[in-house]
């Protein structure tokens, strides 16, 4: 409802005629389709800083960072984020050499791309530049999405975004539709230059219930996934949750990148005073989050509906209509939470009206007399009021620096209400909380091993440690690593650790599928031996099976391994270890060999080997040799580059 709020958006002061159309980013959609139908977008929500041209009172998002030169930490918070916001993998950090030749599936928000101007640090610029940037790094990219076709169905076809999309990226983008047509369009050889745009995902149920097979649909054939749908974390969605069930690899595009950022600021709060912008209905549902805000900031100022609810609740007059019954308690406890901090509370000083007869007729009316207009309804906040907010918000103390030395005043905003208010509320992001975690690894080695420069072991899924832990004692001129998802099995190990005073010996838990890389490339010696042992093959969870051994760990291991390593394989299921061994035999990158037990014709025959190499085993292998269960045993080689 706000003008200022659309400012936030990147958005000038709506015309008369714009109020009921919405300012909307459709004229290119048009000029394919001839229609539009597209409403306004949601409001901003909370603001640090703002941006506004003192000449023009034309708005825009400041720039908030190189698309390439993020930070790579955000500042320290005060702790309420380490749940919501953990550590994940992003785009920038990933090795570019990866994407070559990989099948990258990208999840982006298209009404970013429909609302905006392609400006050089806006949403849309970012989200271009993540898909421009795999493109442009050999990845074949597939594009998923949702949007609404509203009440003209033909505007929004596949087809027709598919060509929005190409003048926008200004490469070619073919549209297919789930199933045969995307596994065809993968394997076909003469597109390999071209993008893929899937059909609209909100016409599937399965995608709103997060169903596992259709996200197993949506992934087939994709090595990577990449979300730069921030604004749709929020959501449990089959797009954005359950497709990293699937993909080796689970990482955040350049736009969702930054959206992590940007909240994390919003907890930071060091720059003063602080203030927040409120709009929109349903005060009640974000009591918690305004509750939160009241106890940081320096003042609220109040737009659209929410400043009916708060006018109210200081006894001014409003519209009985405008109300909120069930908002009322929320307001009065706001009120009570500002004014026991001295929080100084913005309201609006005028509104502008629509005559309910004449809908183009507009005017404005004081805040205290609005409802003098018996056939008026507010729908703006007038210009009195536009005044205020902008001369209280260029005292801010972070817009001092610009004040008198340019016409701009910067902002750092958050631009979609949803993610704000949940994230304030304490309530997790699925959509983030599904990526990978714990990622970048920055680990000190002299703070871990006692001689870093001994070849090291990695045991990948190494559970309890305890084929570890007998290794690390036989063997003390080596060093030792485990890795593993399960984070209370890791603290017992590093509970050993420290009680038994080991200094070869250490673990993390983490995803070793997508890490292993960041992790064991920084090493200062060489690794010289891999173990992969009895990995749990969840045959009731289709996307768990073989999920431990993929392409990017096997590549990784292919490379980082010094000459003559090993990597040694095990299961007691067969099909887990024929699994393994093809993965290493397709991705190894000709770098690695079967051993064979030359003492032992029937290894040699079907390649397994009769006994653990090693002569420690692992709890687990103990259990099958005990209850007279095969074992199935593979010993890979890497050659030295003379071979």
């Amino acid at each position: 409802m706000s003008r200022v709020l659309d400012f936030f958006l990147e958005y000038s002061l709506p015309r008369i005629s714009d109020f009921h159309n919405g300012c909307t980013r459709f004229q290119d959609l048009q000029q394919i389709s001839s229609r539009s139908s597209y409403g306004k977008p949601s409001a901003v929500q909370s603001c640090k800083r703002v941006q506004f041209s003192l000449e023009a009172l034309n708005l825009e998002v400041a720039d908030h960072a190189d698309l390439h030169s993020l930070p790579d930490e955000a500042e320290a918070c005060d702790g309420r984020d380490s749940d919501i916001l953990p550590h994940v993998q992003t785009l920038r950090n990933f090795p570019e050499e990866e994407l070559m030749g990989k099948v990258v599936m990208v999840r982006l928000d298209l009404t970013i791309l429909l609302r905006e101007q392609k400006k050089k640090h806006s949403s849309a610029a970012r989200v271009i530049s993540t898909i421009k940037y795999l493109h442009n790094a050999g990845a074949k990219l597939v594009l998923i999405s949702s949007w609404s076709p509203k009440a003209d169905s033909q505007l929004l076809k596949l087809e027709r975004v598919a060509e929005f999309l190409s003048s926008e990226l200004e490469l070619k983008v073919i549209p297919v539709e789930l199933g045969s047509g995307l596994e065809q369009s993968l394997m076909e050889d003469g597109h390999n230059s071209d993008i893929l745009l899937l059909e609209n995902l909100s016409q599937f149920k399965q995608e709103q219930a997060n169903c596992s097979e259709f996200a197993r649909r949506l992934s087939s054939g994709v090595d990577i996934f990449v979300n730069d749908a921030f604004f749709q974390s929020h959501k449990i969605l089959a797009s954005n949750v359950g497709i990293t069930s699937f993909c080796y690899s689970s990482i955040a595009g350049f736009h969702f990148d930054e959206g992590m950022s940007q909240l994390k600021k919003i907890i930071k709060m060091n720059k003063w005073p602080y203030y927040a912008i409120i709009g929109g209905a349903n005060l009640a549902g974000k009591a918690a989050a305004l509750q939160f805000l009241a106890s940081r900031c320096d003042g609220f100022i109040f737009v659209g509906d929410a400043a009916f609810q708060i006018m109210h609740a200081f006894g001014l007059p409003v519209p009985m209509e405008l109300v909120e019954q069930e908002s009322l308690e929320a307001a009065d406890m706001l009120l009570e939470a500002a004014k026991a901090r001295g929080v100084k509370i913005v309201l609006p000083k005028d509104f502008w009206c629509v005559n309910d007869h004449y809908p183009l007729q507009m005017k404005t009316f004081p805040a205290n007399h609005i409802m003098d207009g018996k056939s008026w309804k507010p729908v703006d906040v007038g210009p009195n009021t536009l005044e205020e907010m902008i001369s209280v918000l260029s005292r801010c103390k972070a817009c001092e620096t610009f004040v008198g030395k340019s016409s701009y005043v910067m902002a750092d905003l958050i631009e979609n209400a949803s993610i704000v208010w949940e994230f304030l509320k304490g309530r997790k992001l699925h959509g983030l909380l599904a990526l990978d975690r714990a990622y970048p690894f920055e680990l000190n080695w002299d703070a871990i091993y006692a001689n870093t420069t001994l070849p090291l072991v990695v045991d990948v899924g190494s559970g309890n440690g305890l084929f570890l832990f007998r290794m690390a004692k036989m063997r003390k001129d080596w060093n030792f690593l485990g890795m593993e998802n399960n984070e209370k099995l890791v603290s017992r190990c590093l509970d050993h650790v420290s009680q038994s005073g080991m200094t070869n010996g250490y673990f993390i838990a983490t995803n070793a599928t997508s890490t292993f890389q960041s992790i064991v490339s920084s090493y200062p010696g060489d690794l010289v031996l891999v173990s992969i042992q009895c990995p749990n093959p969840d045959f009731n969870k289709t996307e768990y099976r073989w999920r431990m051994v993929r392409r990017s760990l096997v590549e990784a291991i292919a490379d980082l391994l010094a000459s003559d390593g090993k990597v040694f394989l095990q299961s007691d299921v067969k099909e887990v270890a024929v699994r393994m061994k093809e993965e290493f035999m397709k991705y190894g990158k000709g770098k690695l060999t079967v051993v064979h037990d030359l003492e032992d014709s029937t290894s040699h025959q079907d390649r397994w080997l009769k006994e653990n190499p090693f002569g420690i085993r692992s709890d687990w292998e103990q259990h099958v040799i005990d209850r007279g269960a095969p074992m199935y045993r593979l010993l890979l080689l890497k050659s030295s580059p003379s071979g």
